[in-house]
């Protein structure tokens, strides 16, 4: 079939993905959902704590900032990394070759479901949960002022996402990782088409040996090149920085789309 784009075929393709994908996506999306609400459970502050504000004198809330990018990871690795996941079996790759869709169609519904599902699903679930713990938070702000003997006014506890939304150091950080998680998708998408078995494995072990071989070859060549010579401290501006992060980042991702996208094609053949 030509590598051409068909609307009409795109989505009887992304029908016909979610009997496969949709399995995966949903039992990890109920058992993600499971573990922040377990972990909101635990952490929260209760009546029965000594120690239930932050520095700022709110109820402390800062183990959400930790379970949101550790969870977030392991879910968008994981469900993209088993995506490509069945052109590493014979049997069922010759079934894949066999559907009637070009190479980029196949590759545009592998980053709609493991970018636009995977990442719109995360956020959802993380959001209804936390708002559903703040709006308990904020309900009893008066037994968690007795019980703590607090004597100054207890401020309503925002949702995770309103807090960041409203602060600009948040968003400034925010904006400069705004390419990583699109960066951890493209690897482990590239690893399920690229192995043939365990995939998330040996992506991530992959991950690991360049980018320590990497950053070794980054430090070993720097030291060489400015031996003997005086270090002179520059004035980088902090924006300047976090702009570097998201360019390179952002290239990275998409010239491991396009890998992926030429691995997908040479299957195809």
């Amino acid at each position: 079939m030509s590598n051409t784009f068909n609307f009409n075929r795109f989505g009887l393709l992304v029908k016909r993905q979610w009997m496969d994908f949709g399995k995966i996506y949903l039992g990890t999306l109920i058992v993600l959902a499971g573990i922040i609400f377990a972990f909101y459970s635990y952490f929260i502050p209760s009546t029965g704590d000594h120690n239930i504000l932050d520095h700022d004198g709110n109820l402390d809330m800062r183990f959400r900032y930790g379970l949101f990018l550790m969870l977030g990871f392991l879910f968008i690795s994981i469900t993209s990394s088993t995506y490509f996941n069945n052109f590493g079996q014979k049997s069922r790759a010759i079934h894949e070759l066999m559907i009637p869709a070009s190479t980029f169609e196949k590759f545009m519904v592998g980053i709609f479901y493991t970018v636009v599902v995977t990442l719109f699903g995360y956020l959802l679930v993380f959001y209804l949960i936390d708002l559903g713990f703040v709006k308990y938070l904020n309900a009893n702000l008066s037994a968690f002022k007795s019980a703590a003997d607090i004597k100054t006014p207890l401020k309503m506890t925002d949702g995770l996402f309103d807090q960041v939304m409203s602060d600009q150091k948040y968003l400034k950080y925010c904006s400069a990782f705004f390419a990583f998680p699109f960066l951890v998708i493209s690897l482990f998408l590239l690893g399920s088409i690229y192995f043939n078995r365990f995939h998330y494995i040996k992506t991530a072990v992959s991950v690991v040996v360049f980018t320590y071989a990497g950053g070794y070859l980054i430090y070993k060549t720097g030291d060489l090149l400015t031996r003997n010579m005086t270090r002179i401290n520059l004035h980088i501006k902090e924006i300047d920085v976090l702009t570097w992060i998201f360019l390179v980042s952002a290239i990275i991702t998409l010239v491991l789309w396009f890998i992926t996208y030429i691995r997908l094609k040479e299957k195809e053949v």
